[in-house]
């Protein structure tokens, strides 16, 4: 029926919509953290694997690395590092393990070994 194909045409533009204003919300997230002097990296909350993928086009777009975490669909979450602070296997692995990274503990685990 036609009605319902109309529906979908405005269902389809509107999730399109959100997607362009995510994305622009994103550019002026990344933008401002790339302005950030002593922000070498930057967390961004939980979001969906379409916003997960939109953030990782802006920051490799803007010259960054990103990486997600997280096990579950709803807690993953995207961290974007300015190529300067690209985080070590050894940091990859502490986020991995849901942990926070401490590079002085991690030089500590080195020494001891």
């Amino acid at each position: 029926p036609p009605e319902q194909a109309a529906r979908m045409k405005k269902l389809q533009e509107q999730e399109k919509r959100q997607k362009v204003e995510f994305r622009k919300r994103m550019e002026q997230e990344v933008s401002q953290f790339i302005q950030a002097t002593g922000e070498p990296r930057r967390r961004f909350q939980p979001m969906n694997k379409i916003e997960r993928s939109i953030l990782h086009d802006v920051a490799e777009v803007a010259g960054l690395t990103s990486f997600s975490f997280g096990d579950d669909e709803d807690s993953r979450y995207v961290m974007v590092f300015k190529k300067e602070f690209a985080p070590s296997d050894e940091e990859l692995e502490a986020y991995r393990r849901g942990e926070e990274w401490d590079p002085a503990r991690a030089e500590e685990r080195r020494r001891l070994r």
